[in-house]
């Protein structure tokens, strides 16, 4: 059974480093597009930053230059390493993986972020 698993959430002062990282297990299949989702409390889940499989990255405007997304696709692992935390970053980081050439995904549990003044 295909299952996602971030870690390295935790909790920073700001200015501080995180990186995050996510295993998928049980896959049968060939993974596309991974990516960072979060979710702050009372807002929506939002793209943090996408890589194909190819290597193709896309970074939202909160990330870009702070943010570093990377994966290894024989390990079906994604990673995603956070600089110059701030408060705003506070939220629950998710995994997200693509079935290749089929619309399926999945989804991590996520994982707590907390960035403190």
């Amino acid at each position: 059974q295909v299952q996602l698993v971030e870690s390295g959430g935790g909790s920073v002062q700001a200015g501080g480093s995180l990186r995050l990282s996510c295993a998928a297990s049980g896959i049968t299949f060939s993974i596309g597009a991974m990516g960072w989702y979060r979710q702050a409390p009372g807002k929506q889940r939002e793209l943090v930053a996408l890589i194909s499989r190819g290597g193709v990255i896309s970074y939202a405007d909160v990330a870009k230059g702070r943010f570093t997304i990377s994966r290894d696709n024989a390990k079906n692992t994604v990673s995603l390493q956070m600089n110059s935390l701030k408060p705003e970053d506070t939220a629950v980081y998710y995994c997200k993986a693509n079935r290749l050439y089929l619309t399926s995904e999945y989804w991590g549990q996520g994982t707590q972020v907390t960035v403190s003044s």
